[in-house]
């Protein structure tokens, strides 16, 4: 049976769209990995919740968690608390406790699972913060919580000190302050100013050849302490050349949203494999999860013409999702789930699923489509066409 519906056109006009694609390919069960790859997650909100969704944060708990099983179910780790999960846009801090604290709870009963947890600053009022001591202070609080509960910590980029630091050192200072003290090595993470424009500048320069010589400063100065660095720069040749100089074990946990699939399969460059090929810490891998276990798997098995053959026709619908503004590409992740009946509802915390265009989204099916990534096509377009509705599209 053809699958159609009407969706827009990019002129403004409507067009009788056919469904193309065929069904994902199913991942091999507990079929192992030569990468590690964590799936920044996100959060189901509940929209039947009584708040006020622009100011206050409601949960879907249980459908959370079982997101967090099926990416735990396809080989994947879980990133938990991060930007994915709208921290820091509309998922405040003890949310984003209680979110780590369940996740970790959940993953208990998986064997095998991974998780590792963000560890911010954000209960800070941005405003009020006026020097690095309170940073420092701030981390450590977060710090504590996370370790308490046994999580893995990453080290998230903070609003607070691109706000305060004057001088690399300031960020030395505040690195080296955490990283002497953590209990097991930490992922650190580089996210640019394209997820969000607070952390221009980050590592005390606008200059990124002049930032990355800080952080790897930082890395090589603790680097039993500093299990990998995520970088979210959407530069495949800054990754590639930070990647080179990182110190032997330390891995580099592609963030390119763009350029995932030839930065995970890597270059083999140097004696040191860390340094020819990246790990993944990505949000896209919430959004295309099957796909992205399929790949890996072919991948440890030598099959690079197949991993590239699964993961390719993801990328033109990962750049599209990660679109400037880059930071509202957690709608389209949400979206996706939405549309593959993960959640029974397109609505997400803060209100953010008004934060991409009917246009925007329409494109996003067709890319979803021509990637093979609809799990079950008829409920995709099912949903597809009630959202349509509701913009006039019959």
């Amino acid at each position: 049976m053809t699958l159609t519906l009407n969706l827009p056109t990019a002129m403004g006009g409507l067009e009788t769209y056919k469904l193309r694609g065929s069904a994902p390919l199913k991942p091999k069960f507990h079929a192992p990995f030569n990468r590690m790859a964590y799936s920044a997650a996100h959060v189901v909100s509940d929209p039947l919740a009584a708040v006020d969704p622009w100011l206050q944060c409601a949960v879907d708990w249980d459908a959370t968690i079982a997101y967090r099983r099926h990416l735990w179910s396809l080989g994947l780790g879980v990133a938990e608390a991060m930007d994915t999960a709208q921290r820091g846009m509309g998922l405040d801090w003890p949310t984003s406790l209680e979110l780590i604290r369940r996740t970790l709870d959940a993953a208990q009963d998986v064997p095998g699972s991974q998780v590792a947890s963000g560890c911010g600053t954000d209960h800070l009022v941005l405003d009020d913060v006026t020097s690095v001591d309170e940073v420092i202070a701030a981390y450590e609080a977060q710090l504590e919580a996370i370790e308490k509960l046994g999580g893995k910590l990453i080290i998230m980029a903070s609003r607070a000190l691109a706000r305060v630091a004057k001088s690399p050192a300031d960020y030395e200072r505040v690195y080296d302050r955490i990283l002497s003290q953590v209990k097991q090595p930490v992922l650190l993470h580089w996210l640019g100013d394209m997820f969000d424009p607070a952390l221009k500048g980050y590592w005390g320069s606008t200059d990124l050849a002049q930032a990355m010589n800080t952080a790897l400063g930082i890395i090589q100065a603790h680097s039993a302490k500093v299990d990998g660095v995520k970088i979210s720069l959407l530069d495949k040749d800054k990754e590639i050349a930070m990647r080179r100089r990182l110190p032997s074990g330390v891995r580099m946990y592609t963030g390119d949203d763009f350029n995932y699939a030839e930065l995970i399969a890597g270059d083999g460059f140097g004696p040191d494999i860390v340094n020819g090929q990246s790990d993944a810490l990505l949000g896209i891998f919430d959004a295309i999860a099957p796909a992205a276990s399929a790949a890996l798997a072919a991948l440890a098995e030598g099959k690079l013409d197949t991993f590239h053959a699964i993961l390719g026709p993801t990328v033109p619908l990962s750049r599209h999702i990660f679109m400037a503004p880059t930071r509202y590409y957690k709608t389209g992740v949400v979206f996706m789930a939405w549309l593959n009946g993960h959640q029974s509802h397109f609505s997400m915390i803060g209100g953010q699923q008004s934060t991409r265009s009917v246009q925007h989204l329409a494109e996003l099916f067709r890319l979803a489509d021509e990637a093979n990534l609809f799990e079950h096509p008829e409920l995709a377009v099912h949903r597809m066409k009630a959202l349509m509705s509701i913009h006039g599209v019959e």
